[in-house]
């Protein structure tokens, strides 16, 4: 069976060669996830840090706080964590999936179509009685994925989006007081683009931690009645955006864009509009 959006913890225990990525990470502490996954780990699973592998660096910060990795060294990586074009991947974190979700959208925009989230993450995984190791995993290393020619996954640059600001639905997946302008932690302009949507990353999960089921995901999706290739999906880096966007593919829509630079990239030209409230 291929698994292409979320796969349970009881699924996963019956799909023992698929190759696993822990992704777990800490905005206030890039180390954190390194030290989380020493402590304890799905077995056999690899690490793969957000900022080292699945971002390029930040440089001078124009292109936002996660920028996208190049296209070749990003299929080097993958290629160094054993994986191959039939290969299924599943992905996880232990904060309720957002790093996970980058994961899954970066090898998605490199051209792999089996790769899922494990629903729950770790906590799912302890309760379907499976256990963590702490040991870390010899990887199977590949020659670079062949990555697709072009990117599997659509995006969308800041001066097409700023063009098209009344055009398409704009959905930012921060909380709902950095959405507002009323705190932010990390970038130096608070606020939104014009126009945007709220959508909570958080409100994609259940108070369990897993996935809303499919058809619930969908009919909150179709409230915004709005075809799925005329909605662009962004937060404050690029990360939590691609939660929604799985989501929204979980519950069976295709096409959304994604904006990378999201708002650390937004606001870094002053000449961009910014919204409040």
């Amino acid at each position: 069976m291929v698994f292409t959006t979320l796969i349970s913890a009881e699924e996963l225990r019956a799909t023992p060669d698929a190759v696993v990525l822990d992704c777990g990470f800490d905005l206030a502490d890039p180390g954190a996830g390194e030290r989380a996954y020493a402590a304890g780990h799905l077995p056999g699973a690899r690490y793969a840090h957000l900022e080292r592998e699945l971002s390029a660096a930040k440089g001078d910060g124009r292109r936002g706080r996660h920028p996208l990795p190049d296209r070749a060294a990003f299929a080097a990586t993958v290629g160094g964590w054993g994986i191959g074009p039939e290969t299924q991947v599943v992905v996880y974190d232990a904060q309720g999936g957002p790093y996970a979700a980058r994961a899954w959208w970066l090898l998605k925009w490199l051209g792999h179509g089996k790769v899922a989230v494990l629903d729950g993450g770790p906590a799912a995984w302890l309760a379907a009685g499976g256990e963590l190791a702490t040991a870390s995993a010899p990887a199977e290393t590949l020659p670079p994925y062949p990555a697709s020619a072009e990117p599997a996954m659509a995006t969308i640059a800041a001066e097409s989006l700023l063009a098209a600001i009344g055009h398409l639905r704009i959905v930012d997946a921060r909380g709902g007081e950095r959405f507002r302008g009323e705190v932010e932690p990390i970038d130096p302009v608070g606020g939104h683009i014009p126009g945007a949507t709220n959508r909570f990353f958080k409100d994609n999960l259940q108070a369990d931690g897993r996935f809303k089921p499919a058809p619930a995901l969908r009919a909150e999706f179709e409230r915004w009645a709005t075809p799925a290739d005329h909605i662009v999906l962004q937060c404050g880096s690029g990360v939590t955006a691609c939660h929604n966007l799985l989501a929204m593919a979980h519950a069976g829509f295709d096409g959304m864009r994604l904006y990378p630079g999201s708002w650390s990239e937004w606001c870094q030209d002053a000449s961009r509009p910014v919204a409040r409230g």
